[in-house]
Parts: structure tokens; sequence; C-alpha cells
């Protein structure tokens, strides 16, 4: 009994194995299919932000006041300046990985050489911008207070600008201060660093310097953070304020919610690792350039594979760059 087979007209156009589906090679496919399942990843990442933040809309941190600093310029109020630079390395370091990419096509080694190497060169500076930017972040500048709702309260003078808990405290240098132990309540574990202050010493300072108002994380309708006047201040200084938050970690932030610090690592974090792990794939193959490897191939197609991924995160840093830094 002969078995019918049922033409559909398409049998010649079916992808039947080789090893150049769409017309590339098969190394190129595959970092293709890892480009869209991190670019999957990284959008799943943002858009918890994205809710997150506009949950919080009304006390989430301002951006301008979080990332103001600059090397060597301590005290000057540079919003966004550093980040800014950091990007515009970023991408001037794919723009030498494209001139690399077009330099390998042409067969010229030295220049794969030079723009591989000031490739690798704007990643690492940009690895290390980032782990600056991290460094500011966790120590903090002006510290603030936590309420028992887990409300920030800083401190501000009569024009608004912030002043550090160093100019609010009275130091008490008759009262020992100890930590915690572990041994002195078995179910307890043992306490952190202590803050640079009490809360008492806080306190006692706020009261007799009269010029000083606390400012809330709630934002005004003109999206700046709410000041209170001196008396409620003071009453929510002495009834609601419980701690001393100096920095930024994933349980307390000066900054505001806790839950900004907690993306910012995690999403910066993920992406630096990204970027590490370029700056060593570049490394690598900066090295078998040198060695003459891919002119011995005749082709220079592991470079253009370690670009499209160069690229890629690039393209992920624009969009955290939007939503951390500029929205």
């Amino acid at each position: 009994m002969e078995t019918t087979v049922t033409k559909t007209g398409t049998e010649d156009k079916i992808w039947g194995g080789g090893n150049q589906p769409l017309k590339v090679s098969y190394g190129k496919m595959m970092m293709w299919f890892f480009i869209l399942s991190d670019a999957l990843t990284f959008s799943g990442f943002l858009a918890a932000y994205g809710f997150s933040r506009f949950k919080f809309i009304n006390s989430w941190p301002i951006a301008d006041e979080v990332f103001n600093h600059f090397p060597f310029l301590h005290g000057v109020d540079a919003p966004m300046y550093y980040v800014a630079l950091m990007t515009f390395i970023l991408i001037f370091s794919s723009v030498t990985m494209v001139l690399a990419v077009d330099a390998g096509h042409h067969m010229k080694q030295k220049k794969v050489i030079l723009y591989m190497f000031l490739t690798i060169i704007g990643g690492l500076i940009f690895v290390g911008s980032q782990a600056w930017e991290w460094k500011n972040f966790i120590k903090g500048e002006y510290g603030a207070v936590e309420t028992k709702a887990g409300q920030i309260l800083q401190f501000v003078d009569a024009d608004g600008h912030r002043v550090a808990l160093d100019n609010v405290a009275i130091v008490d240098t008759h009262k020992e201060r100890a930590h915690h132990e572990k041994k002195v309540g078995v179910w307890y574990d043992k306490e952190p660093t202590l803050p640079t202050y009490t809360i008492d010493e806080i306190r006692a300072g706020f009261a007799k310097k009269k010029d000083l108002l606390i400012r809330t994380q709630i934002l005004t309708e003109d999206g700046e953070k709410t000041i209170l006047s001196r008396e409620e201040s003071l009453r929510r200084l002495n009834t609601d304020a419980i701690g001393i938050v100096e920095g930024a970690n994933l349980v307390h932030n000066e900054y505001g919610t806790p839950l900004f610090a907690n993306f910012f690592f995690f999403i910066t974090g993920f992406h630096g690792f990204h970027v590490f792990s370029g700056v060593i794939i570049n490394i690598i193959i900066f090295i078998n350039v040198i060695l003459g490897t891919y002119e011995r191939r005749k082709n220079y197609e592991m470079v253009e594979k370690v670009g499209l991924y160069w690229h890629f995160v690039d393209l992920v840093w624009v969009f955290v760059f939007t939503f951390f830094y500029l929205v």
C-alpha cells in the first residue's frame, strides 16, 4: 500500500539545517538569540522598576539630589554631570567597536588592535566610574533620620538647603556607647556598626539651632520635597524619629524609600556585570588579534560577534540611564 504525501509548495523554502540560517553564521545566530533573551530580562527588571516608581510616585527620591557628585569636586553640586560623562564614554566605546569591526572587514590588523584597545579602555573607565558612583551612594553625604513608619526625615536650613548631621548633632561626650552583642540576648543578632550620632544627640542639636527645619520624602505638586514648619519639625522629630540613617543599603536609604536603593543596586549592578564580562571577552579577542589568529583564519568574525554584544550593553545602558537618572 502506497503512502500519499501531500505537497504544500513550500518545501524548498524551509531551512534544512545548514550552517547559515538567515544567511548568517551559526555563531552570529546564537549571539542574537542571547541578546534577545537578555533584552527580555532587562525589560522585566525595568518594567518592575517603573511599576514601583509609579506606585510610590509621591515619595520617590529625586535623582538630581542623589547623583550630584563629581570626582575631586567635593561639596560642589553637579547633578548628573558625572553620569553624563560615564554615558558619553560608554557610547564612544561603541563607536570604537564599530571602527574595529570595519577594520576587520578590510583585514587591517593594526587598526583592529587600536580600536579594540580604545574600546577596552572605555569599558574599564565605565566600570570604575560605576564603582565610584556606588561608593558615594552607599556612603551618603548628609545623613537623615528614620521614623517608626520607615519614612525619611532630612534637615534643611531656612533657605531649603540640605544640612548634614554633623551640623545638627550636639555630641554627648559623657555618655559611652556600646555595640549590642549576641550574648546579651541569644535570640538577637549582633548589632551592626553604630551610627555616628544617636537620635538624642540629633534632637538636642535640632532644638538649639532655631534656623533648622525638617524636610520629608513626600513630594509637593511642584515635584519638590515637603518642608515642615518649625513646630511640626520639632513634633515629628520628638515623637516619630527612631534612628539615624547614613548612606544607602538594601534596608535603609537616606535619600528616601529603600526600594529605590534595591533597584539601583540590582539593575545597575547587573548591567555593570555585563560590561565587565564584555571587557574580559574583548581582552581575550584583543589578544587573539595581536597573535594573528584571525589573520590566519582570513576573517574577523569573532570581533564582529563580540561587537554585537558590546552594542547591546551600550543600548541597555541608555534605557537604564533614562529610567534611573532622567525620568
